[in-house]
């Protein structure tokens, strides 16, 4: 018996609280994913950077051989100014000095990056005035291309999903959200066309250095605001009209930028993956609800109040009536001459 009510009291708490536990569940699951992508990246590219380790040891060695009257130490400084200045976009090799960071374009491509949060990392602002420029340049530009991208995508939405949807549900007379679900897969093959494939063979193409899958890897971590900045178009050192080429990169990253947003948001409506965002949401308290705790707490307010007026007003009645003394009645068979 007692086991009974140990387990029903078990179900009991668990279904009152089941947002709380699928929200447990989904952190579990995202904390295993992430130890799933450490483990996959450490076994994948471990194995090439200690490759890469051993062959940059070798060429240290052979160079310091042939050249014994370099000292290491020479070497060693030359090579942490030439790694800094790296850092910053600045190459010291002969094939890429005509190429400079802070042309106008280039300045915009850089802006956009920051703006977009894509933020590539293979150019920075050397001056402490830059910098300085760029925090203040980002904490205003950054909500400012949030309030842009969310304007333009809710009214592109009207136009790419929301009334083409209703028209062919109503036309046809077909479910709403098989419609909704058609609908979003092939916006997203057009958008994966138009913005993965096509331009990452463009990319492949113009860049002498690329395959199609580097091309396709910049394409993807570029419109994911990912950023790594291992691969940014218009660096090589004979990039024929870099500076158009750097305006319609600039062009392509913010389209593309709209375009991916418009696809999740077209998703994020899809009514499978509302009842399934639901499962792990706190219940919103409903107004109903709301007004009835309201009213609960006004009537036991009212209650309590009526309670101590009545007690207040017999306390007053009996301070305000006078005492009346009342004789005492004789008892049966005494002296009183009334009674025979």
């Amino acid at each position: 018996m007692l086991q009974s009510l140990t387990s029903n009291s078990c179900v009991r708490l668990i279904q009152s609280h089941k947002s709380t536990w699928y929200f447990l569940l989904l952190v579990l699951g995202y904390i295993l994913y992430l130890i799933f992508g450490a483990v996959v990246f450490s076994s994948v590219e471990l194995p090439y950077e200690d490759r890469l380790r051993q062959e940059l040891r070798t060429i240290r060695k052979q160079f310091l051989q042939d050249n014994e009257c370099l000292s290491e130490d020479r070497l060693e400084e030359f090579l942490e100014k030439a790694l800094e200045a790296s850092n910053y976009g600045v190459s010291i090799l002969n094939n890429a000095s005509a190429n400079w960071n802070w042309d106008f374009t280039s300045s915009l491509f850089f802006a956009s990056t920051v703006l977009s949060t894509t933020g590539y990392g293979h150019t920075a602002p050397l001056s402490d005035g830059g910098k300085a420029f760029c925090i203040v340049y980002s904490v205003l530009g950054i909500p400012f291309t949030l309030l842009f991208l969310t304007a333009m995508v809710q009214r592109i939405m009207i136009f790419s999903t929301r009334r083409p949807v209703m028209y062919v549900s109503t036309r046809w007379g077909l479910s709403k959200p098989l419609v909704a679900m058609v609908h979003a897969t092939l916006l997203a093959i057009l958008a994966a066309s138009c913005f993965f494939l096509i331009p990452a063979a463009i990319f492949s193409s113009l860049e002498e250095n690329w395959n199609f899958l580097e091309s396709f890897y910049f394409c993807f971590i570029s419109l994911s605001t990912i950023g790594l900045g291992d691969y940014v178009p218009g660096e090589s050192f004979n990039q024929r009209f870099r500076q158009i080429y750097k305006v319609g990169i600039t062009v392509y990253l913010l389209l593309g930028l709209v375009v991916m947003l418009v696809v999740l948001e077209t998703f994020c409506e899809l009514q499978q993956l509302k009842t399934l965002r639901k499962m792990f949401y706190l219940k919103k308290e409903k107004p109903q609800d709301h007004l009835a705790i309201l009213e609960n707490d006004h009537l036991a307010f009212t209650s309590v109040s009526h309670r101590n007026n009545s007690t207040s007003l017999r306390e007053d009645k009996t301070k305000n009536v006078p005492f009346i003394s009342v004789p005492e009645l004789a008892s049966p068979g005494g002296d009183d001459p009334m009674i025979g």
